[in-house]
């Protein structure tokens, strides 16, 4: 029986393992018409089994190693985080002060960090960067061109600047700087040697519907929990910069729960506790915080 099931196992490889080199080379040869010779198509179905792997039913399986979009997901999720309590340490241990440095209304998220991880450990296993001196490097660069390019999204979504390195010397704009650019490189090294080893490992024992229907639900929430915050910082902005105030119009619904949500929820002491380092330019172009432009709290 033994031997049967192996012969089976063996035969259901081999059919598989035929099926998809049937529709591969289908569509190498069509890519031929367009100028591809016959031994590149072969060469190329060859990269291509050779990048993934067969289960034991001899069903055909993406290569474990690979970064997916399920991945990219759980990378930015965990980043936000870890970067959030990195970030609150890194405050305490240098001013002493101990506040928040969320960049969403809800959860324990600092996006930042999520993107800049996700984009740094995508392009360094693009690049298949594996020396110590490589990847702190190509971190260095990658790190510091995605937190540049981040800054000035940022500030286009909300309107305001969440942090500003002008205080630092060798910085860009004030929206990059030598320091962090060299953290960015340290931290490439912890993530691609440890982090993502560790996050790869977990997120393929997870099945795969069952990780999609929650990576459905924490998307559909991030979602929300960003217009939200958007909602919010144009709401804290209006009122203490423009002095502009919603007046709910009696009878409309719609008005009133708009009206007790921006005036009773999105209050400058709640906005001003979770968000307490935004800024933006007064008539002389000296950037100040918004919180010390309160004046009833």
């Amino acid at each position: 029986m033994a031997i049967l099931d192996t012969v089976k196992k063996f035969g259901l490889r081999i059919k598989t393992a035929t099926g998809y080199i049937t529709y591969k080379l289908g569509s190498e040869f069509v890519q031929m018409d367009n100028g591809k010779d016959l031994q590149t198509a072969f060469d190329d179905l060859n990269d291509e089994l050779n990048s993934n792997i067969w289960n034991e039913r001899g069903v055909y399986m993406e290569d474990k190693n690979r970064v997916t979009i399920h991945h990219m997901f759980w990378y930015f999720l965990i980043f936000s985080i870890l970067g959030l309590i990195i970030e609150t340490v890194y405050c305490f241990l240098t001013s002493g002060v101990l506040e928040s440095r969320k960049g969403f209304i809800w959860g324990p998220f600092c996006p930042v960090y999520g993107f800049c991880g996700a984009i740094l450990i995508f392009a360094l296993d693009k690049m298949n960067t594996k020396g110590l001196i490589k990847l702190f490097i190509a971190g260095f660069i990658f790190g510091s061109f995605a937190e540049y390019i981040l800054s000035y999204g940022l500030e286009a979504i909300y309107g305001n600047r969440f942090w500003n390195y002008e205080y630092l010397q060798y910085n860009l704009n004030g929206r990059i700087s030598l320091i962090f650019s060299i953290y960015w490189g340290v931290l490439s090294i912890i993530l691609v040697k440890f982090i993502k080893p560790l996050i790869d490992k977990i997120v393929n024992k997870i099945k795969p519907h069952t990780r999609n229907i929650v990576e459905l639900g924490i998307f559909i929430f991030l979602i929300i929990d960003g217009l939200v915050t958007i909602w919010g910082i144009q709401t804290y902005q209006n009122r203490i910069i423009y002095k502009k105030v919603h007046k709910p119009i009696e009878g409309n619904v719609f008005s009133e729960i708009r009206g007790k949500i921006e005036n009773d929820y999105f209050t400058n002491e709640r906005m001003s506790t979770i968000f307490p380092n935004l800024r933006i330019k007064d008539e002389n172009g000296e950037e100040v915080w918004i919180k010390t432009l309160i004046k009833d709290k």
